[in-house]
Order: C-alpha cells, then structure tokens, then sequence
C-alpha cells in the first residue's frame, strides 16, 4: 500500500486505505472517485439496480461529499431478458437522480453471472473530508442503519425467508446515505465509514486501526432488522461471514454470555449499509438532533477507546 508522492494532490489513496480515491482540484473543491458492483442480491431487478446505485454512492457520503456524475458497470448474459436489463438499469439511475446526480453513460460486458454497480464521482471542500483515521478517545460511536441485510438476502436465496422481512431489509438498503452525510458535515466529527462486505466489526476495526485506537461495543445496542435473529439461529450465514470473522476475529474480544450466533452475526457482509460515525462526546446531543431533523434513524452502539481492537459487551 503506497501513496504516490509524484502526486501531490491525491489526498486520498493507498497509503492509508479509506472508503474512496479524493483528489483535490483546488483550494475549495476536491473529487471523491469510488466504485461498487456485485451479483443479484434480491430477486426484483428493479430493486437490485436501486440497491447496488445506492451500495456505490455510500462510500462518496461516507467521506462527507456530494454525488455529482455516475457511470454503469454492467456484465449481463447475452440472452437476459432486455425488460430485466432496463428494470435494472432504471433502479440504478433513479436512485442516482434522487441523491442529486446523474449516470452519464457506462460500459457493458457479457457475461453469465449479472452483475452491476456504479463508478461515481463526488465533490467535497478539501477542509471537511471525513476519513476513518480521525477517531478519538472518548468519541462516541452512531450508527445509521440497522444490521441484517446480508443475512436476510441470504434467507431470501434459500427460499426460507418471509417476504416482510425481506422488504424491510430492500427498504434500507435503497435508502441513501445523503441526509447522515449532511448531518455529519453539519456537527463536526472525528470519522466515519460505511458498513458493507467487511460487517460492522470489519469496518469497525478499519476505522480502529487507521485511527490507532479501540473500541468498546454494546450488543444490546446494536439495531437489526426484523428477521435477522430469526435466521441468525437457523445458520442461514453467507460465506462472508467466515471469510471476515477469520479475518478480524482475532482482534475482537465477546462478552462470554454472547452467542455463537450472535458473534456470526456481526461479521455477516451486509449491502448498502448505514454509516459508523465517531462524534465528539459534547457533540453528540447535536448529531442526533440533526440527523433526527432529516429524518435519518440512527442508534449509539459503543464509544472509542485507547486499548486496541474491539470489545463487544453484553
């Protein structure tokens, strides 16, 4: 992982992995480049294409920026249906026109599996990017959207899951995360990601180590869709979610009267996810009123702390 330095612009790279690619035009204006694509995850091809728009565009709010432009990364099978392909590509593009942008074209290839996403570009004044790195002690810790989505679309593949939960779960993922990012922007605060493939307790523990801290997480805290329990105690896990507790479980610490289930459920993938806010404690009562005025729902689920890793309490 490098930041190269023949580049002085690039404020935003490999040098410390964060949630998108900023480069800074001038003194008051700086682009946010990210991109996201991935199979079906629920069968309506209307609302794939609206979750995978909205999947992409989290990581320009994640950093505090605005959605500008939108390219389509499409790979379809040659013999998909073309109402199929435009429900998709209709999802994606409303979806887009709602946070303020617009797609201005894409690139197609065939392919048997579908697949879709977005390469976006977003603006941000170079002064108020939001990275993962900024935590502090102290900080507390908000959450913007509930947990399950992975879990539930996992139960929707299987064919086990009820269709109420099924449309709470494409209800959040199809909901932006424009409004947190505003609210953020609004207070003043320390960092933020958001949460995706790596679950809460992947992105958590990014944000952990670029800020050089811990964290202290309350289960009883945490929001989960309805449902997700459910099907949390069938096993019904994607494959993510050993490949992440196999990768971040070491650096995690459970209470002893969690669950097995329970610890899975935390590092299952989830898809367009809310954001994990790290706020100064004397800001928080603002945060939340404004991210109440927006309407956005959101939880405190822990507080950052100097030891390192995750602890996840009761």
């Amino acid at each position: 992982m490098f930041r190269d330095i023949s580049h002085p612009k690039l404020l935003v790279g490999l040098e410390a992995p964060d949630d998108a690619a900023v480069y800074k035009i001038d003194e008051s204006t700086a682009i946010i480049f990210t991109l996201d694509f991935f199979t079906p995850i629920v069968d309506d091809p209307y609302a794939f294409g609206a979750i995978a728009a909205a999947n992409a565009m989290s990581d320009v709010y994640a950093m505090g920026g605005e959605v500008l432009l939108a390219l389509n990364i499409c790979a379809f099978p040659a013999d998909l249906p073309k109402e199929i392909i435009i429900k998709i590509l209709q999802g994606g593009a409303e979806k887009v026109k709602e946070a303020g942008g617009v797609i201005a074209g894409g690139h197609t290839v065939d392919d048997r599996e579908p697949k879709y996403g977005l390469a976006v570009i977003g603006i941000v004044h170079p002064s108020h990017i939001i990275t993962k790195s900024g935590a502090k002690p102290s900080d507390m810790l908000v959450l913007t959207k509930p947990l399950g989505s992975g879990l539930i679309a996992t139960a929707a593949k299987a064919g086990v899951a009820i269709e109420e939960h099924v449309e709470a779960a494409i209800a959040y993922m199809t909901r932006l995360n424009k409004d947190a990012s505003r609210a953020m922007l609004a207070v003043g605060v320390h960092a933020a990601t958001d949460i995706s493939g790596f679950s809460l307790l992947g992105h958590a523990l990014e944000m952990a180590w670029q800020s050089k801290v811990g964290m202290r997480i309350s289960l009883k805290s945490i929001p989960l869709i309805d449902g997700a329990i459910q099907y949390a105690r069938q096993f019904l896990f994607p494959a993510g979610t050993c490949s992440n507790e196999t990768a971040y479980g070491r650096h995690v610490r459970f209470a002893d009267v969690i669950s097995q289930e329970m610890r899975m459920l935390l590092f299952t993938p989830e898809t367009s996810g809310g954001l994990l806010i790290a706020v100064p404690k004397e800001r928080l009562e603002r945060l939340s009123s404004e991210l109440t005025m927006r309407g956005v729902d959101h939880w405190v689920i822990g507080e950052v702390v100097e030891d390192e890793g995750i602890e996840v309490a009761e």
